[in-house]
């Protein structure tokens, strides 16, 4: 799948949540490599810095499908890359690059370079929520009917594991988080604690917890790019506000 001549490669890169200094070695060297960079605005510009000198093809959200053919296209001849936000494999690009290259009988050398996913970015500003087994679900019902991702959340809060909620409220949808919570209040206590992150590691982050009774009240701190913490049945509020499960070495040593 990989070569290391410097024709015809596509590398799918994941740059993290948005800072320089989140993005992995190998995403930085891809994307220095690179002839041609595919990607969403949005994302070219939070790695500005590694664009001067390469062939730059600007896209906007909806436009997957066609992102996805060109770079294919581009990389018979060329070194692109594609970008996609956090882990390319984890609501990214990965899957639908490779699923045309699939459907399509191309033998272009490819690459997928993973990259922090916006739960583990989220996590570490928490303190360490996701200690061992967790969920993640996004509340888009863009590709996914809501009345699959509803079975999907009852089933995960059924587990008590942390659950980490992506894409929980947009004006388009601005009902979905509400929905899921009530759904989550069927098998968690209200005090289950919550933690907040918005922008991780972005201009403009902000970190937040509470509790699932009170964001039930209340979720106008939410939108878009916020992830949502939803604490499992063995997380709690740290003293200094915040949030951890533990792993489970309490039941094994005693520190």
């Amino acid at each position: 799948m990989q070569s290391d001549d410097k024709t015809g490669k596509l590398s799918v890169v994941g740059i993290g949540p948005g800072g320089m200094a989140q993005m992995t070695g190998r995403a930085v060297e891809a994307i220095r490599e690179a002839e041609y960079v595919v990607g969403n605005a949005f994302y070219l510009d939070q790695i500005a810095p590694l664009l001067p000198g390469k062939q730059v093809v600007r896209s906007s959200m909806g436009r997957e499908v066609d992102r996805a053919k060109a770079c294919i296209d581009l990389a018979r001849d060329h070194r692109v890359v594609i970008v996609s936000g956090g882990d390319p494999g984890i609501y990214g690009m990965a899957s639908i690059v490779l699923e045309v290259l699939d459907r399509a009988g191309e033998t272009v050398d490819w690459e997928v370079v993973p990259g922090v996913t916006a739960s583990c970015a989220g996590a570490s500003l928490l303190g360490s929520p996701l200690s061992g087994d967790h969920v993640t679900l996004s509340l888009s019902d863009l590709l996914t009917p809501w009345e699959e991702i509803e079975h999907r959340l009852d089933l995960a809060f059924q587990m008590g594991v942390p659950i980490v909620l992506y894409n929980p409220k947009s004006h388009g949808r601005p009902e979905n988080l509400g929905r899921a919570l009530a759904i989550a209040a069927r098998h968690l206590p209200p005090e289950t604690p919550v933690g907040l992150v918005r922008n991780a590691y972005r201009d403009g982050q902000e970190t937040a917890t509470t509790t699932l009774g009170a964001l039930a009240e209340d979720d106008g701190a939410v939108d878009m790019r916020t992830a949502v913490f939803i604490g499992g049945k063995e997380t709690f509020a740290m003293k200094d506000g915040g949030m951890l499960t533990p792993r489970g070495y309490g039941r094994k040593y005693v520190y």
